[in-house]
């Protein structure tokens, strides 16, 4: 009786060993399942083509750029975000310098400010320019862009696009700089300075100096966005955006 009872107790254990290590072997197969899923682009039943990366990452170069136009549109937008904010044009700093020391502070803080209305004016019209741009991207290596930097399909919105926008963002930034009458504040700081004994005279293209720095301040916006579309689930509003960006 004994060593009946001791046959059955091994014959169990030798049961129980052999289903823990067939559920061990399952469990370890279904995660090698799930790990290739992930590594060809995400948790669905088929993997990522480079077209649907490409429309994933023109999609979150939509809602980038659209999100950045609206946060830098609205008032204060450049003026009080420091990341963006346009100062006086560094290489007018000797205008800026002799005119403040001769009492006229009050009148270059106004001008400054009247650089960063004409931003903030501009960029109301900016979401449509980026949007044909982005649309007339090629895109060769989507996957490239995917897994390079936080910043990579903005860096290449910008080195395929930053001429053509510039020559369109221009008007829009004359425009602009009219609407808000910069003219006014920075005739008399230039006016006096170019009067003083002595100096060079000086007279910075205000429409290609706010261009640049409207641009570059755009495209820092774009580059947040992209960064949390790529990190933040909660940013990824789209279907497609969600399967690229998050293996969904």
């Amino acid at each position: 009786m004994k060593k009946l009872v001791i046959s059955i107790l091994t014959i169990g254990f030798i049961a129980n060993t052999s289903y823990a290590q067939f559920d061990l072997n399952k469990a370890a197969e279904e995660a090698k399942k799930k790990a290739e899923q992930l590594k060809n682009g995400g948790g669905g039943t088929k993997p990522l083509t480079n077209e649907e990366v490409i429309g994933g990452l023109k999609e979150a170069l939509n809602v980038g750029t659209n999100n950045s136009t609206a946060a830098a549109s609205k008032a204060d937008g450049y003026f009080k975000n420091p990341a963006i904010f346009i100062p006086f044009p560094p290489e007018a700093m000797q205008v800026k310098n002799t005119v403040e020391a001769i009492g006229m502070k009050p009148q270059v803080d106004k001008f400054v400010m009247t650089l960063n209305r004409a931003a903030e004016e501009a960029a109301k019209s900016a979401a449509p320019v980026f949007l044909d741009a982005i649309k007339g991207m090629t895109i060769a290596d989507g996957f490239g862009i995917l897994r390079g930097a936080d910043n990579a399909a903005t860096q290449y919105l910008q080195d395929k696009t930053n001429v053509e926008l510039t020559g369109k963002f221009r008007p829009i930034v004359k425009a602009a700089l009219q609407k808000v009458n910069v003219t006014s504040y920075w005739k008399p700081i230039i006016t006096k300075y170019n009067k003083v004994p002595g100096v060079k005279k000086q007279n910075p293209n205000l429409d290609d100096y706010v261009t640049q720095r409207a641009l570059v301040g755009l495209f820092k916006l774009v580059a947040d966005e992209e960064k949390k579309i790529r990190k933040d689930p909660v940013a990824r509003v789209s279907d497609i955006l969600k399967r690229v960006f998050g293996g969904g």
